[in-house]
């Protein structure tokens, strides 16, 4: 008799930030079928999140702009542990501790600073979706893809709008 490991399929996570009430149907569509969302805050109106759970599970964070009943009372951090992997969600980079691989951190997902960007310091895995809300200055409209496959995790970013 042979055993057999089963390694649990890869988990498909959508990841959105700074949408300041604004919901794109481009968002939608490349959120559809993601496993959970990720909402890295500035979201400003519950609405936005009520349409992204209809896509999959949301984890949200507040940003500076969360200011409104329906959204003050989200929580700065979340953390959650997808598989084998931590991820820290954090709407400012700025407010990250200074070694989060030292707590066990292997992702972060942050938003702020509307400005798209995947990146590996000390082992951790630094990815900031951009921009799915209106646009700012010359930036792109983005989102991206955390995916997990068991202990590891990668991640890609793509344009909702050119």
């Amino acid at each position: 008799m042979t055993s057999r490991t089963q390694s649990s399929p890869p988990v498909r996570i959508g990841l959105i930030s700074d949408t300041h009430n604004l919901v794109r149907p481009e968002a939608l569509q490349y959120l559809a079928g993601c496993d959970a969302i990720i909402h890295a805050g500035d979201i400003c109106n519950q609405a936005v999140l009520d349409a992204l759970a209809q896509i999959a599970p949301v984890t949200a964070v507040r940003g500076n702009n969360d200011i409104g009943e329906s959204v003050a009372a989200l929580p700065t951090h979340v953390k959650l542990t997808v598989q084998q992997v931590t991820i820290l969600v954090v709407h400012d980079l700025a407010d990250v501790g200074d070694d989060p691989r030292s707590e066990g951190i292997d992702v972060i997902v942050t938003g702020h600073s509307h400005k798209p960007a995947i990146s590996e310091r000390d082992g951790v895995l630094f990815v900031n979706p951009g921009s799915a809300g209106p646009r700012r200055f010359k930036l792109p409209i983005s989102a991206g893809m955390l995916i997990v496959e068991g202990a590891h995790a990668s991640a890609t970013l793509d344009f909702l709008v050119t």
